[in-house]
């Protein structure tokens, strides 16, 4: 009689070099600059570096003119987090093509030129915002999505956390500077 016997052997595991923090970003070393009152930093913040922030901080004056709560501007920053990633973008996608810059608004929202340009945007959407009834009590995604009109009510739930780091953040160093007495 033969025994034949299959030995399987596992291969010894490569440690695998640890995975970075899925907001872990690099940012290009650049003196902080000031959009407003707000010192914008080269970041990051909330996985987001100074050119993003730049577009937070115009979002967040936008909302500063209409004398809104944070929470308020909070919502704009989250919009825009999940429309564009804080970028000002050139391009739409399948459902809007038309749809332009940081909060891909489409055609109704007004000319190219105010679309693209982060503060005016922002200054559209805080005026639609402020019609949606009990904006300043609903969930911010029910908020986000009444302007917005997206397929999804719950889309914008997952960038709220990004969205209240940004916006304390920027405003924290409004304080620390008004305190210093550079402003």
């Amino acid at each position: 009689m033969i025994v034949v016997a299959v030995v399987l052997l596992r291969p010894t595991p490569t440690l695998a070099p640890p995975r970075a923090h899925p907001l872990a970003v690099s940012c290009p070393d650049v003196l902080p600059v000031m959009v407003g009152k707000l010192r914008v930093p080269a970041g990051p913040i909330g996985g987001y570096c100074q050119p993003q922030l730049i577009n937070a901080a115009l979002i967040m004056n936008a909302g500063r003119q209409y004398v809104l709560p944070i929470r308020s501007q909070e919502i704009g920053v989250m919009t825009a987090i999940g429309e564009s990633g804080l970028r000002n973008l050139t391009f739409g996608d399948k459902v809007g093509p038309d749809s332009r810059g940081v909060f891909q608004q489409r055609r109704n929202w007004g000319p190219l030129s105010e679309r693209m340009n982060p503060y005016i945007a922002a200054q559209k959407f805080f005026g639609r915002m402020l019609g949606v009834p009990g904006w300043n009590t609903r969930p911010p995604t029910e908020v986000a999505h009444a302007v917005q009109a997206n397929a999804d009510p719950n889309y914008y739930t997952k960038f709220w956390a990004r969205a209240q780091e940004i916006v304390v953040a920027l405003a924290a160093d409004e304080v620390v500077i008004h305190r210093r007495g550079v402003v």
